[in-house]
């Protein structure tokens, strides 16, 4: 992980591609864990660390996360996050699209999660137990094979971006859960969650962070 924000409230961090975000079945260690190390030894903390985890990001996914490190700040981010006060924009390589048009465009689809396959399959009409989802996405550069996009989440959904790029035909590159036709060489995709803007919830002061690119080189050939 890298540091991007640290304060008595907050520890803000850039998430590398494979790192899982908190437990699950795989007993991998996961971010949470390399956070609180972190804190226990350059805070010299006795006992358990606490750190709280008002989002998080797909295993494959890179970019910003924000931990806490107070009950009070968890609590506060938790609601920016939920009212929609938290600005975030993710960054993905997609295949090329050819147009010079860097207008904005706004996707609508309906999502059902499949639990069993960790998937959302997104349907451009409502269906039943569907969820609406709308995003929006612009053009910030080509190269000779692919297209990088900037994306502004207007819903939270489950694989959102993944599956609404995918349902227009432009699956994010090496995600094979979603189509793509080869994996990357390090098993990331490339999305990735490159800035965030808020009011501190407990300070009150405007942070804006931007998390840099992956170190896959696809990522540095767009200019």
């Amino acid at each position: 992980m890298t540091i991007l924000f640290e304060d008595n409230h907050l520890l803000i961090v850039s998430k590398q591609p494979g790192e899982i975000t908190q437990g699950d079945k795989t007993g991998d260690t996961t971010l949470l864990d390399t956070a609180k190390a972190y804190i226990k030894e350059k805070y010299h903390k006795p006992g358990e660390v606490f750190l709280g985890l008002p989002h998080r990001l797909d295993r494959p996914t890179s970019g910003i996360v924000v931990l806490c490190r107070t009950s009070k700040a968890l609590t506060r981010m938790s609601a920016l996050f939920r009212e929609g006060k938290v600005s975030k924009t993710y960054h993905a390589i997609v295949p090329r699209i050819h147009t010079t048009d860097n207008q904005w465009h706004q996707l609508t689809h309906y999502l059902i999660r499949n639990e069993k396959q960790n998937k959302s399959y997104a349907y451009p009409t409502q269906r039943q137990g569907s969820k609406q989802a709308q995003l929006k996405y612009h053009i910030i550069s080509h190269n000779d094979r692919y297209t990088l996009l900037e994306i502004q989440l207007l819903t939270g959904r489950h694989h959102q971006i993944r599956s609404q790029l995918a349902a227009i035909g432009l699956t994010i590159r090496g995600d094979l859960k979603y189509g793509a036709p080869r994996s990357n060489p390090d098993g990331s995709i490339c999305l990735h969650a490159r800035t965030i803007s808020f009011t501190h919830p407990v300070t009150q002061q405007p942070i804006s962070l931007t998390a840099p690119y992956p170190t896959l080189p696809l990522w540095h050939t767009f200019k």
